[in-house]
């Protein structure tokens, strides 16, 4: 039996993980920690609340229509909450309104503008899928001392809203 020399048996610098070094290097991991958390996370809800033929983004839209009230919002204002385009928010909104979900009219205030609103139906599945949310949520976070949880959703926050401020400077980098 020969012995493979060390240098054989290494792994090549190119092929080895790299832990970031520099204060520089650790900046550059928030674009893939944020995708992966978010990732993860959609596919789980999408998972948990499949039973109830609903997806993520539905859900979202039906949580805002929830918190908006009885009032409902206008169709225009749900673009920005989702972080979404028009024509994205109006195909989500058919789909929700063939199920029954949603109910879309025209605005007292401004005929041009439509005003959603959640149909009692579409009350009852979002309190479904929110109980299913509220679950895994506390699933993600438990893996924080409960003493840190609402300071990191803070955080959060903020960097959700650097990240959007960003978004919309558009300033070109470099």
């Amino acid at each position: 039996m020969t012995r493979s020399s060390p240098t054989r048996n290494r792994r090549s610098p190119r092929s080895a993980p790299r832990s970031p070094a520099s204060g520089e290097e650790k900046s550059r991991r928030l674009p893939p920690l944020l995708r992966r958390a978010w990732f993860s996370l959609n596919q789980a809800f999408r998972r948990r609340i499949a039973h109830l033929r609903l997806t993520p983004d539905q859900y979202t839209a039906l949580r805002l229509l929830a918190e908006a009230g009885p009032a409902g919002l206008r169709q225009r204002a749900l673009t920005p909450l989702m972080a979404s385009d028009p024509n994205t928010i109006a195909a989500l909104l058919e789909r929700l309104e063939k199920h029954g979900w949603v109910h879309r009219a025209p605005d007292p205030a401004d005929r041009r503008a439509l005003v959603v609103q959640l149909t009692p139906g579409g009350e009852k599945r979002y309190h479904q899928a929110r109980e299913i949310a509220l679950a895994l949520q506390a699933e993600v976070l438990s893996v924080l001392p409960e003493r840190e949880r609402r300071p990191f959703l803070a955080r959060l926050e903020r960097v959700a809203e650097a990240c959007r401020r960003a978004a919309e400077s558009g300033r070109a980098v470099g």
